[in-house]
């Protein structure tokens, strides 16, 4: 009974020094060149493109705080005047901030839809194949959820520092810092709740629209990789989508964010808009911003979709060569 005890033992235990574990090396070593490949590509991807479109991004996030009326011509005023009084650089006033916070943001983002679409793929049956729309949307609204809840109190300083002076907030330490002792700690999150209902079908109408194009290409054309050009188009479509879906809740997030500056108090997403109905109205209030959204989003979706796919491609003809691990 013993060495029969010990021959089962002994069978157990022998994979664990058989021709296997090399291989089984090689799946986790792919593993984790995948995800820091994604990692890296999702970095360059965010900073690329926030980048672009932040004079855009800044003169909009002004308007979405403020009851003034916005219109194409009131936001290029604001952009000439904020050009002529304070010079070029301070257009980008906020964006090393957001460039703190988009380039973790968008490389957790962009390598959690990849793990995502692994993970349901292989438990739903779809490995090494397209997913079908439902899992597509469920993989990016995870992906966007997992990049928010890491990375939402940047995303307030980011806000902060986009409509106050300089005077005010001088780097980005001292918002943390000034915010943590006049308003609380607390403070850091406020606005995270219509951030992350927001966010949901926000990433998930991305990814799942940009997906989707790229699956249809595909089948149409029968070429797997579209051209540059196709992705820039693929993500302006993603983003236009994805953007005017969930612009009201970016609209109260933003009025969350920087009600200290601005002497408003916020205390709930319903609570929120309610104010902002009944002081600016229903489209003026809460799509106030969303024709210069039309001209920020898609652009910065596109770029941000297409240099990640280049990256991705880069890096692999780079491994390829030898020249990357």
């Amino acid at each position: 009974m013993g060495r029969e005890v010990q021959e089962q033992q002994a069978k157990l235990t022998l994979p664990l020094t058989s021709s296997d574990q090399p291989q089984k090396s090689k799946e986790d070593l792919k593993q984790s060149r995948s995800v820091l490949s994604s990692l890296f590509s999702g970095a360059v991807a965010g900073a690329v493109s926030k980048t672009a479109v932040a004079p855009l991004d800044r003169t909009k996030i002004i308007f979405q705080v403020s009851s003034a009326r916005f219109s194409a011509k009131e936001a290029y005023k604001l952009i000439y005047r904020t050009y002529l009084k304070d010079g070029f650089f301070s257009l980008f006033r906020g964006n090393s901030a957001n460039m703190v916070r988009v380039i973790p943001y968008a490389a957790i983002q962009f390598c959690a839809h990849e793990q995502y679409k692994k993970v349901l793929g292989a438990y739903y049956g779809f490995q090494g194949k397209a997913l079908p729309p439902v899992q597509r949307f469920l993989a990016g609204s995870m992906a966007g959820a997992t990049g928010v809840m890491m990375m939402y109190p940047l995303d307030m300083v980011r806000a902060r520092m986009a409509v106050t002076r300089k005077e005010m907030y001088s780097n980005i330490v001292h918002v943390f810092v000034r915010i943590s002792r006049e308003e609380g700690v607390k403070t850091l999150y406020r606005g995270f709740a219509p951030t992350l209902v927001g966010v949901v079908p926000y990433a998930g109408l991305s990814f799942f629209t940009f997906e989707t194009l790229k699956s249809l290409h595909a089948e149409r054309t029968g070429r797997p990789r579209p051209s540059p050009y196709e992705f820039l188009a693929f993500g302006a479509c993603a983003g236009f989508i994805s953007q005017t879906a969930s612009y009201p809740l970016d609209v109260v997030r933003r009025r969350m964010q920087t009600a200290g500056v601005t002497g408003q108090t916020y205390s709930s997403i319903v609570g929120t808009m309610r104010v902002v109905v009944a002081e600016e109205g229903f489209i003026r209030g809460l799509y106030k911003g969303l024709s210069m959204n039309w001209v920020k989003g898609p652009i910065a979706v596109g770029i941000s979709y297409t240099t990640f796919e280049l990256t991705q491609i880069l890096l692999r003809k780079l491994h390829k060569r030898g020249y990357v691990p």
